[in-house]
């Protein structure tokens, strides 16, 4: 995913009338780090996985997918598909035990983000 944003102001009015203003303020995030926070940001944005993610930080320990089933009124496939999402915006990771695969929140994958909020 890249993201391209120009920040850097403009010297002239659109109609040509003189300088533009200057900015009021200029962002402190890096563009590199805007871009990772903003892939947590979107996949946290379903509300489904922001439940996931929130039954598994509450958790001690890992959550096999079936224990989560119940939890929600979706099958289990889209519960998969969401976990998937959650793994590739590094999120949550997942170990397979036998034929089960046990979820859990990644220890700071959410630091960042909850820091810039904050």
């Amino acid at each position: 995913m890249a993201i391209d944003m120009e920040l850097t102001p403009k010297t002239k009015r659109p109609n040509g009338s003189g300088p533009c203003c200057e900015p009021v303020v200029y962002p402190d995030v890096e563009r590199e780090h805007a871009a990772r926070m903003a892939e947590v940001a979107k996949a946290l944005g379903d509300p489904i996985r922001l439940q996931l993610v929130d039954v598994l930080r509450k958790h001690a320990g890992k959550v096999c997918v079936h224990e989560l089933i119940p939890l929600f009124d979706v099958a289990q496939p889209t519960i998969s598909h969401h976990l998937k999402k959650l793994r590739e915006a590094g999120i949550v990771d997942s170990e397979r035990q036998g034929l089960w695969a046990y979820y859990y929140v990644l220890p700071g994958a959410l630091d960042e983000l909850a820091a810039w909020l904050g």
